[in-house]
């Protein structure tokens, strides 16, 4: 085993909504609550994380990890369109404080998926005004808590709207196909497993009409321009300018913090001849085009969990016999070394592993998993590549968005009749590469 250099940053990640609880003014618990949600259950009480973040942390620090990435959640710190809550930004700032007592590097994402409702009834990612909003929100942050932090994420997988798109366009093909085989197929399909987040994709497009009818009633607005809505060419664009407009305010305030943002990026590979031009094309959409954007951020946060095939008709299935995780991904570690070389040879700032792991309820795989992506990072460490933290994907079986909690990413589980945790292997095998 190799060890990382003592600077680099070891670490795993969370998002607020999947493991605090009780997230009442995000768009994400109003639709778990919707009549027509496509959720399968509601988030609740989480994992408690917002009142056993000490447990969590220590837990870290006592498995050898150094870094805890996680997110403030908006909705919280500002529950009414220009009213903050105080009491809020003092629990993020004594979550920061812990991470500083078990010495673990904060490393802060303003923005993981889950938005205010008050946004969402503005018209939320699809609307010019969110700029300034997400904005004005940085600001309050970082005036508030600008000089406890090192490192911003300001939007999580910035690119998720335009997979989700993707995937969507291709299911409604597979939905107008009228042999029975098709339609079976259909409703097989996992084009889920395509996208690297938890989303009940057929549910979402089959009541589209009665969810329209219940948004109204909830949101004010009959479309839900949601951050894991279908995205237009303009919103992609709209999200970019949001975080530019943050890292403005960020470098305004606290220029010694380092910023940049998260990219949802899979290793595209052409296994069939013809299928080069669909992984070039799959590669620009999710990667290229955002260079404008953050070719000046001081870092940029890669996040893989697998890989995408292409032949001469254009995307293919994992191949026959593939072992798949519980999101239906093809378990492919090695996709993370190939995805920070690919990056790498267009963005040349600071690479930081923000999001890499497995769902699966045998943790002997995961450390398998672990074993084999950190020998790529390490790989590319060794050719040069700045390469400096890597964070595991989850720090706690979590709430995994639209698929409940069936979906088991973490190092650590928990019991949720009791909220008590339980330490895998896989924790203190991460924490060895120190």
């Amino acid at each position: 085993m190799t060890h990382f250099p003592k600077e680099f940053l070891l670490g795993a990640s969370t998002a607020a909504h999947q493991v605090e609880g009780n997230n009442t003014n995000s768009d994400c618990w109003a639709m778990e609550h919707m009549e027509h949600t496509s959720y399968v259950e509601p988030s609740l009480d989480a994992v408690d994380h917002y009142n056993r973040y000490e447990e969590d942390i220590k837990l870290m620090a006592e498995a050898g990890l150094n870094a805890y990435r996680f997110s403030l959640e908006w909705a919280r710190i500002e529950p009414e369109e220009g009213v903050f809550s105080k009491e809020a930004v003092e629990h993020y700032r004594s979550v920061i404080r812990c991470c500083r007592k078990y010495g673990v590097e904060p490393v802060v994402t303003l923005h993981h998926f889950s938005s205010p409702i008050w946004l969402i009834s503005k018209g939320g990612w699809e609307a010019e005004t969110t700029i300034d909003d997400f904005a004005r929100y940085t600001r309050y942050v970082i005036e508030k808590l600008g000089d406890e932090i090192n490192y911003i994420c300001t939007i999580n997988e910035a690119n998720m709207g335009l997979q989700i798109t993707a995937i969507a366009e291709r299911y409604k093909r597979q939905m107008m196909a009228q042999m029975a085989k098709a339609q079976e197929t259909a409703g097989k399909d996992d084009a889920d497993g395509t996208v690297q987040v938890g989303i009940n994709l057929q549910k979402m497009m089959e009541e589209q009409k009665e969810a329209a009818e219940e948004n109204k009633k909830v949101f004010g607005v009959e479309k839900v321009a949601n951050f894991t809505s279908v995205r237009s060419v303009e919103s992609d664009i709209l999200v970019m300018k949001a975080h530019q407009a943050a890292k403005e305010v960020i470098r305004e305030l606290a220029p010694q913090i380092q910023v940049g943002l998260t990219l949802s990026l899979h290793d595209m590979q052409a296994v069939q001849a013809g299928g080069e031009p669909f992984a070039e094309e799959e590669w620009e959409n999710e990667f290229t085009h955002y260079l404008p954007y953050i070719q000046n951020d001081d870092f940029l946060g890669v996040q893989n969990y697998t890989r995408s095939l292409f032949g001469p008709e254009g995307g293919m299935p994992s191949p026959e016999g593939a072992e798949l995780t519980q999101m239906n991904y093809e378990v492919y570690p090695e996709a993370l070394e190939h995805v920070i070389r690919k990056v790498a040879e267009n963005f040349k700032g600071t690479l930081l592993v923000t999001e890499n792991g497995i769902a699966t309820d045998d943790d002997s795989r995961r450390v398998a998993f672990i074993e084999k992506a950190l020998e790529g990072v390490q790989n590319c460490i060794q050719d040069g590549i700045p390469v400096k933290g890597y964070f595991h994907w989850s720090l706690l079986d979590n709430f995994e968005w639209q698929k409940g909690y069936s979906m088991t990413f973490g190092l650590i589980a928990v019991d949720r009749s009791t909220q008590t945790r339980i330490p895998k292997k896989s924790l203190t095998y991460l924490g060895s590469f120190r």
